[in-house]
């Protein structure tokens, strides 16, 4: 790593730079580490790693996947304290994770980036933070995740207006005392579902504004007892075959999201008796019943939102908003209701993934205009027009069912599958063909059709608002996923040499 400086800022030379560091950043950082590669760095917006488990740490935050298997599988975690860990336990393995692989040391904290540009003569990515520090580096990896970037509500007519405390459940403020408050709770997604619980205990009353009721299922939590734990540390194998059980069990919805929509009758059937169960009042279970299929959006987990929803000082309000005054918000039947805070429980723009003006590919294309129909890239990692940029976390790689970190983990081996592939045959730029990608994405929309996400009556996050594809979940099996991104397949790239360019060195990858 080279590094000099200009004025007051500094200009770094690396093989590798990485953007963030969520599981997507810190796992790819890890295998490089692993494979004896160190010049790299990661460059983190934040002062602390942890991504959205950093961002997101509004009261109640939690997984809603199991834990054992939301977390690297080459670095288990035997202490989580519940089957469904909550954000802080998250965020505390992640910095063990990242000081006990010596990650730390790689990272730029505080460095936000500002522009990344492909210089096509040299066949390096020149990269600019923020902060005004500047990088240039052969390969460039996002580790942007797509639950990033907070999304507000637009077209609310008087909102600026709106004189009293407000704030998005990603940037939770914790000085603002919500005892014997007012509030407004704008979304009931899943955020709002783990939040609402919290608040309703201090809060005088909750306005709750529901565009569209979620289906919810039973959350099977319960805690590690310290036996069990004690049972992890000794015997690793034990919670490895734990892993693999949720793995399976979680794969099996699969079947009902992308095979066949009809199976997602049990789960149905399941949501159904959990909300009569918890709902006693039928009006108010009936404005809290979908009416679209269930899992066409994102399924939820919650024991306790149905009870607080139920509660005397929470009003569900599924009328739409009107409008939005200096102290009060009045909902489309014109009822006006006085309020001291609005919080913003509106999720993220997750179908946009990366900002546009941020990352210009050859002929200083930016990557936002070429995904004018949504977001698409080959196996959700390489884009034409791109060289030497992998996207982790990209295009239709998210998921309805099982863990991210799963999918991490395959992208990560395919990147590393392609750095030591074009140091076998000293080429250092690669970039995906333009056909290939095209071939991919046909394949991928065509699975996307029959899906429940697709077929399911439902307006979610997952389909693009412009073009109307599914651009964020893949449409299959994880571990079909894994398959696709096992091998490096150079029949689908363009490799090639500069001549200027020195043989790739000892800071590569070995063959």
């Amino acid at each position: 790593m080279a590094v000099s400086k200009l004025n007051s800022a500094i200009h770094t030379t690396v093989d590798v730079a990485i953007i963030g560091t969520g599981f997507a950043g810190l796992g790819m950082a890890m295998q490089l580490k692993e494979a004896g590669l160190n010049d790299f760095v990661l460059l983190e917006k934040a002062g602390e790693v942890g991504g959205t488990w950093r961002d997101n740490h509004y009261p109640g935050c939690a997984c809603d996947v199991p834990s054992h298997l939301y977390s690297f599988s080459f670095a288990q975690n035997p202490e989580w304290s519940r089957l469904f860990s909550p954000q802080p336990e998250i965020l505390k393995y992640l910095k063990r994770v990242t000081d006990e692989r010596g990650i730390r040391e790689h990272i730029r904290f505080n460095s936000t980036l500002s522009e990344a540009r492909w210089d096509e003569a040299a066949g390096v990515w020149n990269i600019r933070t923020a902060e005004g520090d500047r990088y240039t580096a052969r390969i460039l990896i996002s580790g942007m995740g797509g639950l990033s970037r907070p999304a507000y509500p637009q077209g609310i007519k008087g909102l600026e207006n709106f004189k009293g405390k407000t704030f998005h459940s990603q940037d939770w403020d914790h000085a603002y005392d919500l005892n014997g408050k007012r509030v407004a709770v704008f979304g009931t997604g899943a955020s709002a579902i783990q939040f609402v619980p919290k608040i309703q205990k201090q809060a005088a009353r909750i306005d709750l504004y529901q565009r569209t009721p979620p289906w919810i299922t039973p959350k099977p939590d319960r805690p590690m007892s310290e036996s069990t734990q004690a049972l992890f540390k000794k015997l690793p194998a034990v919670q490895n075959l734990l892993r693999k059980t949720i793995y399976t069990l979680l794969e099996a919805r699969a079947v009902g999201f992308v095979v066949n929509p009809r199976m997602m009758a049990i789960d149905d059937k399941m949501a159904r008796a959990h909300l009569k169960k918890q709902v006693k009042d039928p009006e108010l279970r009936k404005k809290l019943t979908p009416d679209y299929k269930i899992g066409c959006k994102r399924v939820l987990i919650s024991n306790d939102y149905y009870p607080a929803v139920s509660k005397p000082n929470v009003s569900l309000v599924t009328e739409g908003i009107q409008e939005v005054k200096a102290h009060s918000v009045i909902d489309g039947n014109g009822v006006e209701r006085e309020v001291d805070a609005i919080i913003f429980g509106t999720g993220f723009q997750a179908t946009d993934p990366v900002p546009g003006k941020m990352i210009f590919g050859k002929g200083g294309v930016d990557l936002l205009d070429t995904w004018q129909d949504g977001p698409e890239a080959y196996k959700g990692t390489t884009v034409a027009g791109f060289p030497n940029l992998f996207l982790i976390v990209g295009p239709n790689v998210g998921l309805g069912h099982s863990s991210m970190v799963y999918m991490i983990e395959s992208q990560v081996a395919y990147v590393m599958d392609a750095l030591k592939t074009m140091k076998q045959i000293d080429k250092p730029v690669m970039e995906v063909k333009a056909e290939k990608q095209a071939e991919f994405n046909a394949r991928l929309q065509e699975k996307t059709q029959g899906t429940v996400w697709n077929t399911g009556g439902c307006k979610s996050w997952y389909l693009h608002p412009k073009s109307g594809k599914n651009v964020t979940l893949w449409p299959g099996f994880t571990w079909q996923f894994r398959n696709e991104t096992k091998k490096f397949d150079t029949e689908a790239y363009e490799l090639t040499a500069l001549a200027h360019t020195a043989p790739m060195g000892k800071n590569v990858i070995p063959a």
